[in-house]
């Protein structure tokens, strides 16, 4: 029997500031997990689905340390490889009261970033029956980058579903230019694409939600989910489209892995057969829910967490 949902990437051992404060004159960090794509994983982890996620880890503390949490988290590890010349990436995040906080980064030469072609392995990937991918590991190096396209022409030729967010990070790439035209090549490769609303303006040239979701439609994918940030998310396949709508959020704690969060829920949505609508929805929540607690996917709710969640914000009724 097929797994659900596979992903591929670099995770980092994340140390948060203990305080706010300009990065340089914090003393002391609480260390968490980060990194895009282990955040999709654990997310779906969480919610009852069978989650895969590959990387390359060095063997020191840090690569122990993601290896026991994701496996604390049901997430399926038997795709990770250890290499002792490489070491596990990790990086350093403030503490901010509004607004996006300060990442610092510490992940060249990481073990993550060798990744290549020759390390797809095509037995484990077409066991499940969906891969997520994101924008990031074709930044780092073009060995990963090679490894993201044979990974996803593998599932494709498999006949199974991709999904990808393009998760800009231009300070990875050599230019605006070439990451405009990997991103939108990768991204017209997939079924499912997941553009924030600034992401697609610099993708597409366009700020429009419809016009985003054209551009991608008309190179033959088969749904875009356009995320409008508070506002929720447009998506549009070749027969319906929606704008569907956010849910409020009190106080924003932290801002990062609210995107993921949205992937998780759409995803997880979209392998369980609910419609898009509902999918989307999900997607809204999950993304509301992350940016209301420190960490990239600490608050990332179970299913049962979800449901009571949009039971109350659909109703005004708590349930036990």
């Amino acid at each position: 029997m097929l797994k659900d949902s596979v992903t591929f990437g670099e995770a980092m051992v994340m140390f948060v500031a203990g305080r706010p404060g300009a990065l340089k004159d914090i003393d002391t960090f609480s260390r968490r997990l980060a990194g895009a794509e282990v955040n999709v994983a654990v997310g779906l982890s969480r919610l009852g689905l069978t989650s895969g996620w590959i990387s390359r880890l060095g063997e020191d503390a840090f690569g122990d340390y993601i290896v026991e949490y994701l496996a604390r988290e049901k997430v399926d590890i038997d795709g990770i490889t250890h290499d002792s010349r490489y070491p596990t990436g990790f990086q350093l995040k403030s503490m901010v009261l509004e607004g996006d906080p300060q990442v610092q980064y510490f992940r060249k030469g990481s073990a993550a970033s060798t990744l290549g072609e020759a390390d797809v392995d095509s037995g484990y990937l077409t066991g499940f029956r969906h891969l997520h991918m994101t924008g990031i590991p074709p930044a780092l190096t073009k060995s990963t980058r090679a490894f993201a396209y044979a990974a996803l022409e593998t599932m494709k030729g498999a006949g199974r579903t991709v999904s990808f967010d393009p998760n800009l990070r231009p300070s990875l790439w050599s230019s605006k230019e070439e990451m405009r035209e990997v991103i939108n090549d990768l991204a017209c490769r997939a079924d499912w694409v997941l553009p924030g609303i600034e992401e697609g303006e610099f993708l597409t040239g366009s700020r429009d939600p419809k016009k985003i979701a054209e551009f991608y439609l008309n190179r033959g994918v088969s749904l875009v989910a356009v995320k409008l940030g508070p506002e929720g998310a447009y998506f549009r396949t070749p027969y319906e489209e929606g704008t569907v709508p956010g849910f409020e959020v009190k106080k924003v704690v932290d801002t990062v892995g609210a995107g993921d969060g949205f992937a998780t829920g759409l995803i997880g949505g979209l392998l369980r057969g609910l419609s898009i609508t509902e999918a989307v929805r999900q997607g809204n929540a999950i993304g509301s829910i992350a940016v209301q607690s420190v960490g990239d996917h600490d608050g990332y709710p179970t299913m049962e967490e979800l449901k009571a969640y949009l039971h109350y914000h659909l109703t005004g009724v708590r349930t036990r």
